[in-house]
């Protein structure tokens, strides 16, 4: 899958680091940054090579909204804002997504999926399909490996491994980001923050350390550790109450 080069403008730093940090981590590329929409206008007017912009509505010199109306309106735009309401003016043009202040990285992932979409609808003869396989290690090559095959994804030293049929495969990602920004309708779900399951091969949960941790187990026998945080989520998943 190609890696999105996409350009942020933002005017509040904190906000924007965060924002970049998590489009590094689901594998983008940034190719610019902006804290004002008059240099984002300045820079599009040289046709630079760019998949989407990420625009805060409110911005000094041109805000997000003027901005989008300025550019082609074929370049998918994402608005990403404190504000609810600016949802529908987003929408009427033309937006890909709108995405509210914190951004999650889930939430991303699906602004990233959206934005594939609409770049394969706008390029001839290209069609989406969804990804079914991925790449992993092989000696001086590599194999595809069946998703179905695969209980869950691990993170190390910047190291995405694989584990499907009890064994261990380096893959060519980096974060679980980019796993996810691949597989974006395949369900995956973070239960900690090097840990990324596939809910269909989980076996069974149970409570550990005085029930104060959840023991997950899938398939291939291993049982991994769920944080406190996501195991709401993932109990709700599995729909065990």
């Amino acid at each position: 899958m190609r890696t999105l080069r996409v350009a942020v403008a933002e005017d509040e730093p904190m906000n924007q680091r965060r924002l970049l940090r998590l489009l590094q981590d689901c594998g983008c590329e940034v190719v610019a940054t902006f804290g004002n929409g008059l240099e984002v206008e300045e820079w599009m007017s040289g046709n630079p090579e760019v998949d989407a912009l990420f625009l805060d509505i409110q911005m000094p010199g041109l805000d997000g909204m003027s901005l989008r109306a300025s550019i082609n309106p074929e370049l998918p735009v994402v608005f990403v804002t404190a504000f609810a309401e600016h949802a529908v003016e987003a929408f009427s043009l033309d937006a890909v997504d709108f995405l509210l202040k914190p951004v999650t990285t889930d939430r991303l992932v699906k602004s990233l999926a959206k934005i594939r979409r609409a770049l394969g609808q706008r390029r001839e003869g290209e069609r989406s399909i969804p990804a079914t396989r991925y790449p992993v290690n092989a000696g001086t090559g590599v194999v595809l490996m069946e998703l179905v095959r695969t209980a869950f994804f691990e993170v190390e030293e910047q190291i995405v491994w694989a584990i499907a049929g009890g064994e261990r495969y380096r893959t060519k990602w980096k974060t679980l980001g980019e796993v996810e920004a691949f597989f974006p309708d395949a369900g995956l779900l973070r239960i900690h923050r090097h840990l990324l399951i596939r809910p269909e091969a989980v076996l069974g949960l149970r409570s550990s350390g005085g029930g104060s941790r959840v023991m997950v187990r899938m398939v291939g026998g291993m049982e991994l550790e769920a944080s406190r945080g996501a195991t709401p989520k993932l109990k709700m998943t599995l729909r065990i109450e």
